[in-house]
């Protein structure tokens, strides 16, 4: 069975393996990338959506990551967050800049529109913000949803093109909903379908290590580490005293 895929573009954030997480936990599979992939690159991914994460540095600094923009392009819904918002503002058009508040952690925002991304959330939610730059006004076509004192437009959307973004942290605890922020956007925006899991993943790909292997012997040198350790136990699982390990020190 194939799985709506999300793609989350890291754009140098703690935080990047968090999203993921929160992806798959509203039953969706997810994949980080590099900030730097291409419009090509994506295309050939076919995801169901891609969610661009937060980062140190300012969208305007030189070098600074940036994303291509045939991304937007796409038809690909994008949900921006916290840096991730700021580079698809001014990739679209909008206004990035100090607004001279700087946002770091509870932070009240409010809700003046909530969109499909901030539906059912409460009017003055209590999120989790850590930046200094903000978006000062939205890209043409888009509406802004929220405001706080930092950050003049917190969150925007454009429904139409299944795109959003927020100037806050949904990934983590802090933020009051924040998991409803990211499920709106995969069901609602991006139209993404409940149907991975972590047992259903184990099973997919036990079947496809048995229908591989055949009635052949396997040999699987293990260097100790997890990652070697996980893919070990799936192919045991799998073929069972086909398998034979050796420890490589």
């Amino acid at each position: 069975m194939r799985h709506d895929v999300v793609l989350v573009v890291d754009f140098g954030a703690q935080y990047a393996q968090l999203i993921a997480r929160r992806v798959r936990e509203a039953q969706v599979y997810s994949k980080i990338v590099r900030n730097s992939i291409t419009a090509d690159e994506v295309a050939a991914e076919e995801p169901k959506a891609i969610i661009l994460s937060g980062g140190p540095q300012s969208v305007y600094a030189d070098g600074a990551p940036q994303l291509d923009k045939g991304i937007f392009d796409l038809g690909i819904p994008v949900l921006g967050i916290c840096y991730g918002a700021q580079v698809m503002a001014s990739s679209l058009g909008g206004e990035v800049r100090q607004t001279g508040t700087s946002e770091f952690g509870r932070t009240c925002v409010t809700v003046k529109e909530p969109g499909k991304l901030l539906a059912s959330l409460a009017t003055e939610p209590k999120v989790w913000m850590s930046h200094g730059d903000a978006v000062y006004s939205a890209p043409q076509g888009f509406e802004a949803l929220a405001t706080s004192d930092g950050a003049p437009v917190a969150a925007f959307e454009d429904a139409e093109r299944g795109f959003a973004a927020v100037q806050w942290h949904p990934e983590v605890a802090h933020s009051e909903q924040g998991q409803k922020v990211i499920e709106n956007f995969l069901y609602d925006i991006a139209g993404c379908s409940k149907t991975w899991t972590s047992a259903n993943f184990v099973d997919e790909q036990v079947a496809k290590i048995r229908e591989l292997v055949g009635d052949k012997k396997v040999l699987c040198g293990l260097s100790g580490g997890v990652d070697s350790a996980v893919a070990a136990a799936l192919v045991q699982k799998a073929i069972g005293s086909q398998l034979t390990c050796v420890f490589v020190d």
